[in-house]
């Protein structure tokens, strides 16, 4: 089953449009869970559990991981047995380099991990985007939810942003169905000439919650003619909603609201 399939049929049966990211951070970790690599199992496990009722994507942060060193590898696998089967998972690793090693950055994201897709850094360019393409579905990241996402991204290139012809030369190279692009919530004006330019592509919204980005906003700027096309992602405002022995049933909350906030706006947008 293709990623863009599995979405599909994990929105609707579950009637959402959210991502939830999973990215641990020690120090946020609930002190009744333990410490350490055990205790950020037993966290996003249990996050896990509490709000798969409610989403229709997860998107677990690989450097959240990473900066447990070896053990972290331990605790991502772990989590993501835990996540539904028929749920989607994005591995947010931002991979961008030369055609060889982005090959080996792919068999290990999609084979070894079994990612259904990943996010992917543009620099380097196509050809260190297309083992991405080739193995499943790269969201390639165009415009981030960051403060300082102009620094370079606005640079202009024949008098047009540089994040604007990085989708260009996608939609040129890579078919919708294995390509969509990450688009900060952040930035909702931005997303909705972004979506001129490509209009039956999946867009990552990132940045919501925790970052300032708005879901309605994001929503009304990038929705595409079908009514679907965003995938609005909240991590630290679902995950650390709450902070004792009830921060599950906090982030439940929380993911059930901001559900609850995209589905309004996606009605209204689709009812203009």
């Amino acid at each position: 089953m293709t990623f863009l399939t599995k979405l599909a049929t994990a929105s609707r049966v579950r009637d959402s449009v959210i991502c939830v990211g999973l990215d641990p951070e020690p120090d946020r970790i609930p002190e009744h869970l333990g410490r350490g690599a055990q205790a950020a199992v037993r966290f996003l496990r249990r996050i896990v559990n509490a709000t798969s009722d409610q989403v229709c994507c997860y998107k677990p942060n690989m450097a959240f991981y990473e900066r447990y060193g070896s053990a972290g590898l331990d605790i991502l696998a772990l989590t993501l047995q835990a996540i539904p089967a028929d749920i989607p998972v994005i591995l947010d690793a931002k991979r961008g380099d030369v055609a060889n090693s982005a090959a080996a950055y792919a068999e290990a994201l999609f084979d070894r991990f079994h990612a259904d897709a990943v996010t992917v850094a543009p620099y380097v360019g196509m050809d260190g985007i297309a083992p991405f393409v080739d193995k499943g579905y790269a969201l390639v990241v165009a415009r981030t939810s960051n403060p300082g996402a102009g620094d370079i991204q606005d640079l202009l290139v024949d008098g047009r942003p540089l994040y604007e012809r990085v989708v260009e030369r996608c939609v040129a190279a890579f078919p919708a169905e294995r390509c969509g692009f990450v688009v900060g919530s952040t930035y909702p004006a931005e997303a909705t000439r972004l979506r001129a330019l490509a209009p039956d592509r999946l867009f990552l919204m990132p940045g919501v919650g925790a970052q300032g980005g708005d879901v309605a906003d994001a929503i009304r700027a990038a929705l595409d003619a079908q009514g679907g096309g965003v995938l609005p992602s909240a991590s630290r405002s679902i995950l650390y909603a709450g902070s004792g022995e009830g921060f599950e049933q906090a982030a439940a909350r929380a993911a059930a609201e901001l559900k609850r906030q995209a589905n309004d706006a996606r009605a209204t947008a689709v009812g203009r």
